[in-house]
């Protein structure tokens, strides 16, 4: 298949424009004008988000596949700004509007990398949510796209952007505990059954084939559209590259290692439920990085509570534990603490000081608005690198569940070495004309 030409793309758009003439050259104290292109659940987020900062930033646009929720949106912010923004049901013609300087896309996952492709080439900035990329391959063209394009590119990791987790990152990093030798991070999210649900004809207004974009097409299930694509291997990828990433994130942050690991494994399975659901619901993974390694632990049935996290609102334990030679840390999501010694001291114990340290949303999207501003892409606090990587992690461990053994990974030439089962997952077939390109 054919990637679809930057020619094609822009011209199907109805505007034929290029990546330098679609940038605009802002002022310090001029409004970003965003357009948001997903408007589920995590998009009335967004939409909020981007209203509280209506000092900095304009929501100009709107787009969605379900007509219904553009239109319930466009009216909200109509109500608290006296503008209605623009509403488009396709993407590329948001990517075209010359009103438009960054675009804020809480997709689904296996739209993230194309949907940030195509936003590059055509000159916008780009806010998008983790997991970065659906697949290892996507990770890597959606930073080439940023770096060709100069584009900035932040990716939804929020906890970078919360001054509590950055005062643990550094404690680590100074040798607070002594030398790290390993990380865990806990995904203790409850998940219920989804169920069995029947194939149904399309709901009126809803674009069924620009959802499913690159994936393959298949009948029109509800399970498969409001949130529970998370747990389909079309579209999704599983709880650990859903929560996952944020929680992965913290670990090689704090662990300091670069890069990829020498090997992974990961077990589990589907316990508990008879469903529709694909992804496991129990899922362990190790992460070799030679002299340490990152653990990461998902449990979405009735568990326990670990190392002192409490996410108090719905999961026993979300965060991560860290682990020296002189003691440890755990991480939570609004806190943490410091143990040393033989005897488990405690000797840090930071709490977030206001509500806001738990989302980290609006610090996130102001950090992003600044470097949109900047044009220094260092200036992000999850640059698309830093993303892509956390991502890289959930799918390598994924690829091991699948194929169901222990595999060495090498991270120069980013394949599982001899494993071609293995090295097939890096990548997926792409539906046309929504083709991730080898060149960007």
């Amino acid at each position: 298949m054919r990637p679809v030409s930057r020619r094609h793309f822009f011209y199907s758009a109805g505007t034929a424009l290029t990546a330098v003439q679609a940038t605009r050259v802002m002022g310090a104290n001029e409004k970003v004008r965003v357009g948001i292109i997903g408007l589920g659940r995590r998009g009335t987020v967004h939409v909020r988000t981007y209203l509280a900062l209506s000092a900095e930033s304009e929501i100009t646009a709107l787009c969605d596949v379900n007509q219904a929720a553009l239109e319930k949106q466009q009216t909200i912010v109509e109500q608290a700004t006296q503008s209605k923004p623009k509403g488009y049901a396709d993407m590329r013609e948001v990517f075209a509007d010359k009103d438009v300087d960054a675009v804020s896309m809480p997709l689904p996952n296996h739209w993230h990398a194309l949907a940030t492709i195509w936003a590059c080439q055509a000159g916008k900035d780009v806010y998008i949510e983790k997991p970065a990329c659906h697949n290892v391959f996507e990770g890597t063209k959606m930073i080439e796209a940023a770096r060709k394009y100069d584009r900035m590119v932040q990716i939804g990791s929020q906890g970078r952007s919360s001054p509590n987790r950055q005062k643990a990152m550094q404690l680590l990093h100074e040798g607070v505990i002594g030398k790290l030798y390993m990380a865990r991070g806990l995904c203790f999210n409850r998940r219920k059954s989804i169920g069995h649900m029947a194939d149904t004809p399309v709901p009126p207004g809803v674009d069924w084939d620009k959802f499913l974009g690159p994936a393959p097409m298949r009948p029109f299930n509800n399970l498969r559209f409001d949130y529970n694509w998370h747990w389909f291997w079309d579209t999704g990828n599983g709880d650990i590259g859903n929560q996952g990433p944020h929680q992965l994130d913290i670990a090689h942050w704090g662990l300091g290692k670069p890069g990829l690991p020498l090997s992974v494994v990961s077990t589990g399975g589907k316990y508990i439920y008879d469903d529709d659901q694909e992804t496991p619901n129990t899922q362990l993974a190790t992460f070799d990085y030679g002299d340490a390694e990152i653990v990461f632990e998902v449990r979405g049935i009735l568990t326990g509570s670990e190392g002192g996290i409490s996410n108090r609102t719905f999961s026993p334990s979300v965060g991560d534990l860290f682990y020296g030679s002189d003691g440890w840390m755990s991480v939570g999501p609004a806190s943490f603490q410091v143990y040393q010694g033989e005897r488990g001291e405690k000797t840090v114990d930071e709490q977030a000081e206001d509500n806001q340290e738990v989302s980290h949303n609006g610090p996130h999207f102001q950090n992003f608005l600044k470097a949109v501003r900047s044009r220094n892409w260092k200036d992000l606090n999850a640059d698309v690198a830093v993303g892509v990587l956390a991502a890289d992690l959930a799918h390598l461990a994924n690829i091991s569940y699948r194929v169901g053994k222990k595999l060495k990974f090498d991270p120069q030439t980013m394949t599982f070495p001899g494993e071609p089962e293995a090295n097939r997952l890096l990548t997926r077939a792409y539906r046309a004309p929504y083709i991730v390109p080898e060149k960007v």
